[in-house]
């Protein structure tokens, strides 16, 4: 008796995951994904210590312009404008200690500047390198990923989690860790001068420089650990002044503004 088989429906091969596709707002961006380096100085305004809240709506309305374009925008901010660990281990304080302190410093700042992006309805997640459940997520790279991909603006806190590491090297080793175009390293000055131009008038501006002859001339953009990782992965630097409004929507659309380190 012949028996009837049933045929096996031959399933089509999975489509490769693309992905998501560019916004119609980002079709003319110069980068795809940033990450923006904030001092915890810039919050402080015109304060000589702590938050200024009017600052930190400003800010947080700078970054709106760069997500409403389509660009993936991640964040590391410093904690300066509360506590200085460097400053804090010169004065005698171990320097374990004072940089730990440092790093809460920088999720103080990280929730603040959290809090004045969900106010103009911009889904922000905090990130920190030191487990603290009730503030922030803890830092995962493939989740961190996923929300940026969702659009989300992800704040990364506490630094690299270590001591002896500064808020510049947590900035570089984030910004390899999730695949950015370049670090925005945002500053009081409008990009990089042969010497402090607020010190001597006749410093003058390089369009751009080479990461050799930032360390070479010992020229403050960074520190050298984090120009050394940028330049070992070839990551450009765009230092700004974050201070001038538009700054950094015109620099994601392409117009030449501060200074580029790069090869």
């Amino acid at each position: 008796m012949p028996v009837n088989r049933v045929k096996k429906e031959k399933r089509k091969p999975a489509a490769a995951k693309r992905p998501p596709a560019l916004k119609k707002e980002d079709a003319g961006t110069r980068f795809r994904r940033v990450l923006l380096k904030m001092s915890g100085e810039v919050l402080m305004g015109d304060k000589g210590y702590g938050i200024d809240p009017a600052t930190v709506e400003f800010m947080a309305a700078e970054i709106k312009k760069a997500a409403d374009l389509g660009v993936q925008v991640a964040i590391v901010i410093g904690g300066g404008n509360i506590f200085r660990g460097v400053e804090a281990s010169v004065k005698g304080m171990e320097r374990a200690s004072a940089d730990y302190m440092g790093m809460l410093a920088t999720v103080i700042n990280a929730l603040a500047l959290q809090n004045a992006l969900e106010k103009l309805n911009l889904q922000t997640r905090v990130q920190s390198a030191i487990e603290m459940k009730e503030l922030a997520e803890q830092y995962i790279r493939r989740k961190a990923i996923r929300h940026l991909e969702k659009g989300r603006v992800v704040i990364f806190a506490a630094g690299t989690g270590n001591p002896y590491f500064t808020t510049d090297t947590a900035a570089a080793l984030r910004a390899m860790e999730i695949g950015a175009d370049v670090i925005l390293k945002g500053t009081k000055v409008d990009g990089v001068y042969t010497a402090d131009p607020v010190k001597d008038p006749g410093a003058e501006k390089y369009d751009t420089i080479s990461y050799i002859d930032v360390l070479k001339f010992n020229l403050k953009v960074m520190d050298s650990t984090a120009i050394t990782l940028c330049m070992d992965n070839n990551l450009p630097i765009v230092v700004f002044d974050i201070k001038k409004s538009n700054n950094i929507k015109n620099l994601l659309l392409g117009r030449r503004i501060g200074t580029l380190v790069g090869r």
